[in-house]
């Protein structure tokens, strides 16, 4: 990755706003979830429009021109239609309108679904330069009167730039699916609204996930120690928690983004990642483990190297 870069909506949700609408209390939504506050997307704040200026940022970060992407991989389970596709406008809005270009929907994991995807075609000398986009209105298919979804879930889009490398800098993916279990988080076709039964959600990440980000480090060649970041899927901030110390790492940096942000599905690993960086908390070269898992029930997880 040679270049990040991120779109939050203009518009701030507090607590005692969300709180309102869902019939809890603004410290209810902060124990139970941990988020103090969240982006809103206005109507001229689509899927696509947040993309494309998350990923112009990328490009800027990365030194590099429209001229040097040839895919556009847009991560979103949030397009308010089935088609068009939202990468084709992204790509279009970019300045690179011949790029392939196609989404993929894999919920919370789907930026690092992407990111996999991503290293692979460069592997393969089918492409030289991926912009790979987390992208979500998720605030278009939750109720804000649900307090299990609402208080929870917000808009956003963030981006990286990937380029071929000397020496690897994205390693092997950890991936998979539990589909057995796919009806915990879902919007049924009837009502167009997410459900998810969050009590089994939180036991399935506090007790099947951690495994999978130590198989990801061992596939790196490293063990957790030899980590800067972890970069978990901002889901709520006690499942975070609860990985960071899973993983027994001591001294590291584990992004908490969930509390400004709330979970902004596949939108939520790229923003965090984008906020430490601006903070000074990761540096260029830095080791930093992503980890997306979401509804599917899926989940990808791998080390980078920071840009």
């Amino acid at each position: 990755m040679v270049g990040v870069g991120a779109y939050r909506p203009v518009a701030v949700v507090t607590n005692e706003e969300a709180a309102t609408s869902a019939g809890v209390s603004a410290d209810w939504i902060s124990q139970r979830v941990g988020v103090e506050e969240r982006r809103h997307a206005d109507g001229d704040e689509t899927v696509v429009a947040m993309a494309v200026e998350a990923a112009r940022e990328a490009l800027a970060d990365g030194g590099r021109t429209a001229d040097d992407i040839d895919v556009v991989l847009l991560a979103t389970c949030s397009m308010p239609s089935p088609m068009p596709n939202g990468a084709a406008s992204v790509a279009s809005g970019l300045g690179c309108p011949a790029a392939a270009a196609f989404d993929l929907n894999a919920a919370c994991s789907g930026f690092c679904h992407g990111l996999a995807v991503a290293d692979a075609l460069i592997r393969a000398g089918t492409a030289r330069g991926v912009m790979v986009i987390g992208s979500e209105r998720m605030t278009d298919w939750v109720s804000a009167e649900d307090r299990s979804t609402g208080p929870i879930f917000a808009d956003g889009a963030a981006a990286a730039l990937v380029v071929p490398s000397a020496e690897p800098a994205i390693f092997p993916v950890a991936w998979g699916s539990d589909g057995r279990n796919a009806d915990l988080i879902k919007i049924p076709g009837n009502t167009g609204e997410m459900e998810m039964v969050g009590r089994k959600v939180f036991r399935w990440t506090t007790t099947a996930l951690a495994e999978v980000a130590k198989t990801a480090c061992e596939r790196a060649g490293m063990v957790p120690a030899n980590l800067k970041a972890f970069v978990p899927h901002q889901a709520n901030l006690r499942i975070i928690e609860h990985l960071s110390r899973a993983i027994d790492a001591p001294g590291l940096v584990t992004a908490n983004d969930v509390v400004s942000a709330g979970n902004t599905s596949a939108a939520s690993v790229p923003l965090a990642l984008h906020m430490l960086r601006q903070r000074g908390e990761v540096g260029s070269g830095d080791p930093v483990l992503l980890f997306g898992f979401g509804a599917g029930l899926t989940y990808a997880a791998q080390v980078v190297l920071c840009p």
